[in-house]
């Protein structure tokens, strides 16, 4: 077809074309004579290449470089359309638009916005004449939109992530925003932050029971440090509180993306347990002897609310039960019943206390044997998911402290609770390369919370049996878990403040919904590795083409 005495291809789909005599293409095309005469091994052209016909959307010149809309109407019929080179507009997906190539490359990270706030941003933007090839642009970003709110399975996000709290996409994967460009702020902030305040929180009752403990009475530990270290913690929750709180009101989606995640959902229990931590760490001269039941009520409502949401999926036996979403950060999700224990018998509520403490004890039972066992059902876990591996000593320890906080002695069962998570710890300590190897991130604070957790249950079994090895114990484990949280603590700000290598980019929320084969091409193409000119004329060098537009019929 010519078009200004230019020849178009179409670039989208090739129509039957009337053969031409060229000398120079045919000096380019090799013949294959040995082998029988089929399509593939007769005489080829760059234009012989035949596809099914279908509708015409766009031509491009091969001479000039110019792309003509079969499509639109104008005076003038030889008005021509410079081509962009950049290959954003392959595919029939319009040089203007925004599709999900296109929100890849110039980054257009709106696909996880909240609704209302993409209502108010396209409110300010003035229409334009251009209506045809806008309404087309638009309804392939509403595709792509609801292609991504959509849940994510959560075996999916097995298959497809590795790391600390898998957060690192395998090599054979592709994701729906560009891995080469720093996406904003609040879409790199997880909820694994969360985790920073845990270590914090757990320091200041740490803390706090060595300046009043009569077993490290002798260390004559000032209780300003317990009180300083509250404020700190006090001030980094604030701090992430809000920080998220931004990211629900703008990246809605990003966030229920990280609710399915099989071990962020764990961490939506962190706020709330942060905020018990900080109400039973808080300095004597601060907080009176006995808190309000208020408190205890508004801290532990959000956690209830998410067990029954979480055990209940456990339960059901659904794409989400335990044996097949079951993780070490899965104990996070447990703590936080023994957690809201200890604060209701602080508060003087001993029966809501017993209660919490007999649920969050039978699915510790449950977690414990499912990730013990590893049924041949589970998914695999990652081989450098090792930091959370710590909540493994954090949940018996809280039990124990729960027990005795309920029953005001640590007896026969609290001691037993405690043994558990001493040999967890013991084992733990023992493979050192068990925990190196991996790059430094936001889930390294696991390490804190689970080793604070078993010193203070530990100055606890010191005061019941008083002993120079329960003492010296009781000091070697505090002192490893403040030498932890303070290496911790100056690694994370220099790693956010100096290095600014803290929140990468968190391709765990840009994952696709479903796992592509081999043979098939993935939903976000990389177009942009080669021009539109460099595609069409290669098509003829490649006798796979016909294969290649079978398929995409078959799409």
């Amino acid at each position: 077809m010519n078009v200004g005495n230019n020849h178009l291809v179409d670039i989208n789909e090739v129509l039957h074309e009337e053969e031409e005599d060229h000398k120079e293409e045919n000096s380019n095309i090799t013949m294959n004579a040995d082998k029988p005469d089929t399509r593939f091994n007769r005489p080829m052209k760059n234009r012989e290449i035949k596809r099914p016909p279908r509708k015409f959307s766009r031509q491009v010149s091969l001479e000039t470089g110019f792309s003509v809309l079969n499509g639109e109407t104008s005076k003038d019929k030889n008005e021509r359309k410079i081509l962009g080179r950049s290959g954003n507009s392959f595919g029939g997906f319009g040089v203007n638009g925004t599709n999900g190539i296109e929100a890849r490359n110039k980054g257009d990270f709106n696909m996880f916005r909240t609704k209302s706030t993409i209502a108010r941003q396209s409110s300010k933007i003035p229409l334009r004449k251009e209506s045809g090839i806008e309404l087309q642009n638009n309804n392939v970003k509403e595709g792509l939109n609801d292609h991504v709110k959509k849940s994510v399975p959560a075996g999916r996000y097995f298959d497809a992530l590795t790391g600390p709290e898998l957060d690192q996409v395998k090599d054979s994967e592709d994701i729906l925003l560009p891995k080469d460009e720093k996406w904003p702020f609040l879409l790199r902030f997880p909820i694994g932050c969360f985790g920073i305040c845990l270590g914090l929180s757990s320091q200041a009752i740490l803390w706090r029971s060595l300046a009043l403990s009569p077993v490290t009475k002798f260390l004559h530990v000032p209780l300003f440090i317990n009180f300083a270290v509250w404020l700190l913690a006090v001030g980094v929750l604030v701090a992430v509180f809000i920080t998220y709180i931004f990211k629900c009101a703008l990246y809605f989606e990003a966030i229920k993306r990280e609710y399915f995640h099989p071990v962020r959902v764990n961490f939506f229990c962190a706020p709330w347990i942060v905020c018990m931590f900080l109400a039973i760490g808080a300095p004597p001269k601060t907080a009176p002897g006995t808190l309000h039941p208020a408190i205890w009520c508004v801290f532990m409502a959000p956690i209830f609310f998410l067990n029954l949401k979480i055990y209940g999926q456990w339960l059901s036996g659904g794409k989400r039960r335990l044996c097949k979403v079951a993780n070490p950060s899965s104990h996070l999700s447990v703590i936080g019943n023994f957690v809201g224990a200890i604060l209701a018998a602080k508060v003087g509520w001993k029966e809501p206390g017993k209660f919490l403490w007999s649920i969050g004890f039978a699915h510790y039972l449950v977690v414990f044997v499912t990730l013990y066992q590893r049924l041949p059902t589970s998914e695999a876990l990652p081989k450098e998911l090792h930091p959370v591996y710590s909540m493994f000593i954090a949940t018996p320890a809280a039990a124990s402290l729960a027990w005795g906080a309920i029953y005001d002695e640590f007896d026969g069962l609290a001691r037993t609770c405690y043994f558990i998570s001493l040999f967890l710890y013991l084992s733990l300590v023992v493979r050192p390369n068990f925990f190196t190897g991996f790059r430094f991130s936001v889930a390294w604070w696991s390490y804190t919370f689970p080793m604070t957790t078993v010193s203070i249950a530990t100055i606890k079994y010191a005061e019941e049996v008083p002993s120079f090895i329960t003492k010296a114990l009781a000091l070697a484990l505090s002192f490893m878990s403040t030498t932890m949280v303070c290496i911790l603590f100056v690694s994370t700000l220099l790693h956010a403040f100096v290095w600014k290598t803290l929140f990468p980019n968190d391709l765990a929320i840009a994952i696709t919904k479903k796992r592509y084969s081999k043979d098939k091409k993935p939903l976000m193409k990389r177009w942009t590795k080669h021009s539109p000119l460099s595609f069409v004329t290669s098509i003829g060098k490649h006798n796979s083409g016909d294969k290649e537009c079978a398929s995409e019929e078959e799409k």
